[in-house]
């Protein structure tokens, strides 16, 4: 089903989801605004699995599994919207555990980011039960950078951060990027995430590692979770997200379809609900060919 020479517009996720055995569907901006559960997209995810179809929620939050479902839970998605969870976060989690930036870490990000160096899923806790611990340390002690975001994503920008990028570059430092999203929608306002502080390092020639969305490691361990859940061997799935090049692209990427919501990240640019010339206009500009596309999750 993938590679179809248009986008289509759709007005309800019921009118394809049959076609699927599985949804990868983002959090921000298509089930929540990080404030509250959009209720029309819940109600379309618990129909959806009444149908048979498998619900995995597919996220760049740098929080491990049982956190994201801990925060979605107080947001108002209920249980029996989902199956299972993948977050950026336990992909990251894989990197640093086997060391891939060092055994002493710096660690930039917010208090409540803490859990990533504690808090594994099961199948994670067994890998991490066999290595080497690891340390946070002072930068100038570090073997590597951990980003989970920024200290405080409500008032910092990543130029805050331009002193410690530019160190870490000097010392040689990879980073561990937790979160390659740059912005999300928090509510009526958008704020920056690991993903901008990945960048500017990458643009002052840092190096940086990515585990999220478009990158495979988070689409590797959704399909081991899916895997472990259904016993299904190649499951038609499809990837539903509002962001054009870490939802959509990373859909591509695997060779999975994709459902545009463009009603978050980039409804700026052709408007919402979206005027469809304008819509097919900016797809095509940006080379990407969603296989659906909707203004919100219903």
């Amino acid at each position: 089903m993938a590679g179809q020479p248009t986008t289509e517009l759709i007005g309800s996720l019921s009118e394809v989801v049959g076609n699927y055995d599985a949804v990868f569907c983002d959090l921000w901006g298509c089930l929540h605004n990080g404030k509250a559960a959009f209720p029309a997209a819940v109600a379309a995810l618990q129909a959806a699995r009444a149908r048979g179809v498998t619900v995995l929620l597919l996220t760049n939050s740098p929080r491990p599994k049982q956190g994201v479902s801990d925060q979605i839970g107080r947001l108002g998605v209920p249980r029996d919207a989902w199956d299972e969870i993948a977050t950026s976060g336990d992909a990251a989690q894989y990197g640093l555990v086997t060391g891939a930036v060092g055994r002493r870490v710096f660690h930039i990000g917010a208090p409540k980011d803490m859990g990533f160096f504690a808090d594994f899923a099961p199948d994670l806790a067994e890998i991490a039960a066999t290595q080497p611990p690891v340390t946070l340390v002072p930068l100038k002690e570090a073997e590597g950078i951990v980003c989970t975001g920024l200290r405080d994503d409500l008032t910092e920008t990543p130029e805050d951060y331009r002193a410690e990028l530019l160190l870490g570059k000097t010392l040689g430092l990879p980073m561990l990027c937790a979160n390659p999203d740059i912005m999300v929608d928090y509510g009526d306002r958008r704020i920056w995430c690991a993903g901008a502080l990945a960048r500017d390092y990458e643009e002052r020639g840092g190096r940086t590692l990515y585990f999220g969305k478009p990158h495979p490691p988070i689409y590797d361990l959704a399909r081991r979770r899916l895997s472990a859940l259904t016993g299904a061997a190649d499951p038609a799935i499809l990837c539903i997200g509002d962001g054009l090049f870490t939802d959509i692209q990373g859909a591509a990427g695997e060779g999975m379809d994709a459902l545009f919501i463009t009603g978050g990240l980039h409804a700026a640019e052709y408007g919402q609900p979206p005027e469809p010339g304008k819509l097919m206009s900016w797809l095509a500009q940006e080379q990407a060919n969603p296989r659906y596309a909707m203004p919100l999750l219903t």
